[in-house]
């Protein structure tokens, strides 16, 4: 039979690179982990990997098992770690991650009101799931996904938390109208989050249908940091509108609409069935009362 110490060997072997590592991070000897393996190969009659110079390389079969192993580890960690909440008499836990970078901002206003009325539950945040939230979604290794580009899949449930509009903020001396049009940026620096260009919507949905592109395209890590840039007259940059109305404020900068707009709206979502459980749909509710605008119903 497969258990978990096959996959959670063969995990490890995956991220260390060697099974001497893996062995040591599972409290195992080299040699237990290698009989293990062994038997396991010789009940199935396959070979999961083979040896390529110092290293180690999975056979079809390995690679088989180690997909199901990336699949399976983190649903069964999570199911251990709420089996010992329930033993200390919590609820549960809520993991969160996040396909937004200026959302952490937004969410601060979320968690303070969620910790005081769901003492019972912890809440982790997860940030290292940008656009790649759905498959930690559908794998369990979150229970729900901030993200301003839904996907619209049968395993999943959104719910709309607010809408806003991607908006050009530029230097309030800046010579732009009130309306800015893709030719309009072809002398400019973008300044955008470190996102590639054909997940921004600012190319896909503004610069590319224009046929033009920025002059410089640059990068930067934070909100503060673009919008102060943008005051400095450094560069251009398409941000959401709520960022300009709770970060903004006091800077020398004005906002310019991308042609006819940029209509987006920020949805949370999680597994189908799960969106009903007392502590999840708990955090919807507050996530829509503390969002940047209200939601038409």
């Amino acid at each position: 039979m497969i258990d978990r110490q096959h996959l959670a060997i063969l995990r490890e072997i995956d991220r260390l690179g060697s099974l001497t590592l893996a062995a040591d991070r599972l409290n195992l000897t080299q040699s237990a982990a290698s009989h293990t393996m062994r038997k396991f190969e010789d009940r199935f009659g396959v070979k999961v990997w083979e040896k390529q110079g110092r290293g180690l390389r999975f056979t079809q079969a390995g690679a088989f098992l180690l997909a199901l192993a990336q699949r399976v580890l983190p649903q069964i960690d999570h199911a251990e770690q709420v089996l010992a909440e329930f033993a200390q008499g919590h609820r549960g836990a809520l993991r969160a991650g996040m396909e937004c970078h200026p959302c952490q901002h937004w969410l601060m206003r979320v968690i303070a009101p969620y910790l005081k009325a769901w003492p019972d539950v912890d809440l982790d945040l997860h940030t290292a799931f940008r656009f790649g939230g759905i498959g930690a979604l559908l794998g369990h290794e979150i229970d729900l996904l901030i993200t301003p580009d839904p996907l619209d899949l049968p395993g999943i449930h959104y719910t709309r938390v607010f809408n806003y509009e991607l908006v050009l903020a530029v230097p309030a001396a800046h010579l732009i109208g009130a309306v800015a049009r893709p030719q309009d940026l072809t002398g400019e620096t973008l300044i955008t989050y470190p996102v590639s260009p054909e997940r921004l919507d600012v190319f896909t949905q503004f610069l590319v249908p224009g046929h033009c592109l920025p002059k410089r395209h640059r990068t930067v890590e934070t909100t503060e940091m673009m919008l102060q840039l943008v005051a400095a007259e450094r560069g251009v940059s398409a941000v959401p509108d709520w960022i300009l109305r709770e970060e903004g404020g006091g800077l020398p900068i004005r906002t310019v609409r991308l042609g006819q707009g940029i209509s987006k709206a920020l949805h949370i979502g999680v597994r189908k069935g799960e969106e009903e459980t007392d502590y999840i749909a708990g955090f919807l509710s507050l996530a829509r009362q503390h969002g940047a605008q209200p939601v038409p119903e």
